[in-house]
């Protein structure tokens, strides 16, 4: 397991939007989600694994994004999948 995450030059996206309705697609699947994540590669709303979807984890299989971070309020870490570290960007 990396130390650090080697996959900082695929974050694209950082602010988080003011309004989220949820996980996308949760929403469309009509599920419910416990906690949700941001890609910071496209900037797409998912569930976490605690979620019955599992949608962050099945966007990164899909999209190959390889990073996510908590949108939970008070929350500002990220998570990388192919490292499989926690940690927190900073932000200008």
């Amino acid at each position: 397991m990396a130390a650090v995450c080697t996959h900082l030059e695929q974050v694209l996206v950082t602010d988080v939007p003011e309004e989220i309705e949820g996980c996308v697609d949760c929403l469309r699947e009509g599920m419910s989600w416990v906690h949700l994540r941001m890609c910071h590669g496209c900037g797409e709303i998912r569930c976490c694994d605690n979620s019955p979807g599992r949608h962050a984890t099945a966007h990164f299989h899909e999209a190959g994004h390889p990073i996510m971070r908590s949108v939970e309020p008070g929350e500002v870490w990220s998570w990388c999948f192919i490292d499989e570290v926690a940690f927190r960007i900073a932000v200008e």
